[in-house]
């Protein structure tokens, strides 16, 4: 059956790559981005996450079937944690209403082989008790002692995290709403290519996210997962980050997890 899919990020990487793969399905596809797209928003700010769900309830009508957020950055600056973090915790909270309206809905947010790395605790402990200001405080002094590249593994280790915390409560699965993370690995987008095109770059990636299954992964490859994920077929599977890395997870670290 067709459904109504609202997917941010859209216009590149991931999130076209999930867009297109829907729209291929047969379902409405509303894309959000920044620059182009059906909504033009910057989750950077409360304003573009507000001007977010009030044009998807414009154009939805206050039904949704599906919410893929898929919009990301990975600046060794505080923008980093504005857009990974808080703009997607808005996107998914901002939107629950319009997909507790709509039938068999589902969330999917796409976070990163990162959130295994080292993180800075004073910005995962701020962004998860929802404090953006002491959270961008935190990135801005990450950045000022050299630490910048510990933003973006922050800013995934907490929106990983707030699904998990998320996912079971009443406003979640109380609501009958599956809530899920993807975490890929190394992915060829517009956002990689350069440091995946200078030779040196490329082997500290490699040695970051060694991936041992097919090597560095195209969008095309993430989004049948999250297409899966964001479907009726998926009845049972919530508060999980599931990785879609080539293995690197299991590489980095091991069955200690378990």
């Amino acid at each position: 059956m067709p459904r109504t899919c609202l997917v941010t990020g859209a216009a590149s990487g991931i999130g076209e790559a999930t867009a297109d793969l829907l729209r291929k399905q047969g379902h409405t596809v509303i894309g959000a981005d920044l620059a182009d797209g059906d909504i033009r928003a910057d989750l950077s700010t409360a304003e573009g996450r507000a001007e977010l769900v009030a044009r998807a309830r414009e154009l939805t009508g206050g039904r949704l079937d599906a919410v893929v957020s898929c919009a990301g950055v990975a600046h060794f600056d505080p923008l980093t944690v504005r857009v990974n973090h808080f703009g997607a915790v808005a996107t998914l909270d901002g939107l629950r209403p319009l997909l507790v309206a709509g039938t068999d809905p589902r969330a999917v947010v796409v976070g990163s082989i990162d959130s295994v790395h080292p993180v800075d605790p004073a910005i995962v402990d701020a962004a998860l008790a929802g404090d953006e200001e002491a959270a961008v405080a935190a990135s801005r002094a990450a950045v000022d002692r050299g630490e910048g590249h510990l933003v973006y593994s922050s800013s995934k280790a907490a929106i990983s995290r707030w699904v998990r915390r998320a996912a079971p409560t009443g406003a979640w699965a109380g609501d009958g709403v599956p809530l899920n993370a993807v975490a890929p690995g190394v992915v060829v987008t517009p956002l990689t290519r350069p440091l995946l095109d200078d030779p040196g770059t490329r082997r500290l990636v490699e040695r970051s996210v060694p991936m041992p299954l097919h090597g560095h992964a195209r969008p095309e490859q993430i989004a049948p997962l999250i297409a899966w994920l964001a479907s009726p077929d998926n009845a049972l599977v919530t508060g999980q980050v599931v990785f879609a890395d080539g293995g690197a997870d299991a590489v980095l670290r091991g069955d200690g997890t378990w």
